[in-house]
């Protein structure tokens, strides 16, 4: 049986910012598998300077990261897109074992399978030490009231 992940290419402006919240509101789950889901099973990750191929290294690189990043709070916001790839820009918050605070700056370049997968993530990020006092995102999104 066939995934589908809508909203599916071609993207509008309106399919792609759906897309982008989409993908927000997963990661900010924290659930690795959850957030595998929305991948091909043969996904091409470039997360850094990690390599990753498919939904099983993933889940691992995600359990990772979550094990490391905690109180982690993301946005992502929809940057430029094409008919089967969008451009987002992101910045999360977290803080290290020790209490240290960082904000995560960086941009993703994704690309979609027909079925509304991601069949290839790039992911740019720098990190930036923060003061406890300075940050500014908390949790996921607030949803707006309709």
């Amino acid at each position: 049986m066939s995934e589908v992940r809508p909203p599916l290419p071609p993207f509008t402006a309106e399919s792609a910012a759906a897309k982008v919240q989409a993908a927000e509101d997963a990661w900010n789950s924290r659930d690795p598998q959850r957030v595998a889901l929305a991948y091909t099973p043969d996904s091409l990750w470039r997360n850094r300077d990690e390599f990753l191929t498919g939904r099983e290294e993933i889940t691992a690189f995600l359990t990772r990261k979550w094990a490391k990043e905690n109180g982690y709070a993301l946005r992502k916001q929809l940057w430029a897109f094409t008919e089967d790839r969008i451009a987002v820009r992101f910045q999360y918050e977290w803080h290290d074992e020790s209490g240290q605070w960082f904000r995560s700056h960086g941009n993703e370049l994704w690309e979609f399978a027909p079925d509304g997968l991601m069949r290839r993530r790039e992911a740019s990020i720098n990190d930036v030490p923060i003061d406890e006092s300075d940050r500014s995102l908390f949790g996921p999104r607030a949803k707006e009231a309709e």
